[in-house]
């Protein structure tokens, strides 16, 4: 498998005003845009033909993937070799495609145009809201799961009943240690009618097979296709597994998830841990706080 989709194609309301004239998956967490986070994941995991899907307004996407001739050559010239690699690694992380989802019809359909480019092979669709750091254990996992048992996986997080309305909810049919065979699944369920309070995750790997589910859809409320949905019609033509996984992920579509990402994230560097740690105990002692 060589092929992930990275739907980015969101208008970000969430961040507004940060988000009216730059993408939100340009945000940095620490000093890396959100999304390189999400491809190097794709990279680690062995992905290197990613498809991003954008929108209106996200040619920022496109230019921190492309050279920068002249900043590369000022980095050079000022005799900044260690920027002028981080900069030109991200050139090399992958061979990368953009196409855009011409209208906001749901997560569903921004995978669906992705039909063509992925042809008739197995991939991976990769949310730019959810980060992982976890050196890509979690979607080399779900790739292992596919390539044991040639079925689309899918990623699970058990979140407090309360929260699972936020999210897509799986009928568990068996379960064999973190794998988890799905009866059924439904969108953002209300508490009480939720299957479990395993949620649907940004990680997805697919057969093909999840396009023609794609064409059968009805949109939902909106006028939008649901991913879920999809799933859901897969789910009588082939089996479909869960990943359960407990650590390293990031909701960073949330801000106070956000602004956690760059704490946790900055606290492990050795060059902003040791400062970062000295500044947020002097808050706290300021605050009060205990």
């Amino acid at each position: 498998m060589k092929k992930a989709v990275i739907p980015a194609a969101g208008l970000g309301t969430r961040f507004l005003p940060a988000t009216k004239s730059q993408p939100k998956e340009m945000l940095p967490v620490v000093d890396k845009p959100s999304i390189q986070y999400v491809v190097e994941e794709a990279v680690q995991a062995g992905l290197t033909d990613i498809l991003i899907i954008t929108g209106r307004g996200k040619r920022a996407i496109e230019d921190h993937f492309d050279r920068n001739f002249e900043l590369e050559y000022y980095l050079e010239q000022a005799g900044k070799d260690d920027l002028l690699k981080e900069v030109q690694a991200v050139n090399d992380l992958a061979d990368i495609h953009y196409i855009r989802q011409r209208d906001p019809l749901g997560l569903g359909h921004a995978v669906a145009v992705a039909r063509e480019h992925v042809g008739t092979e197995p991939f991976a669709v990769l949310l730019g809201d959810d980060i992982m750091v976890d050196d890509a254990h979690l979607l080399r996992s779900m790739i292992e799961i596919h390539e044991a048992r040639q079925c689309s996986v899918i990623a699970l997080l058990e979140v407090e009943r309360e929260q699972i309305s936020a999210y897509g909810s799986i009928e568990p049919a068996s379960v064999e240690g973190d794998v988890v065979g799905v009866r059924s699944i439904v969108e953002k369920p209300r508490p009480e009618d939720a299957p479990s309070n395993l949620a649907v995750i940004g990680r997805y790997v697919f057969t093909p097979a999840i396009f023609d589910a794609l064409e059968r859809l009805e949109p939902g409320a909106g006028g939008e296709l649901q991913l879920t949905d999809a799933i859901g019609l897969l789910l009588a033509d082939e089996p479909v597994y869960g990943r359960r996984f407990v650590h390293g992920r990031y909701d960073i579509g949330q801000k106070i998830d956000f602004l956690r990402a760059n704490l946790e994230l900055a606290l492990e560097r050795p060059d902003l841990g040791p400062e970062l740690e000295r500044m947020l105990a002097e808050l706290v002692r300021r605050r009060g706080l205990r």
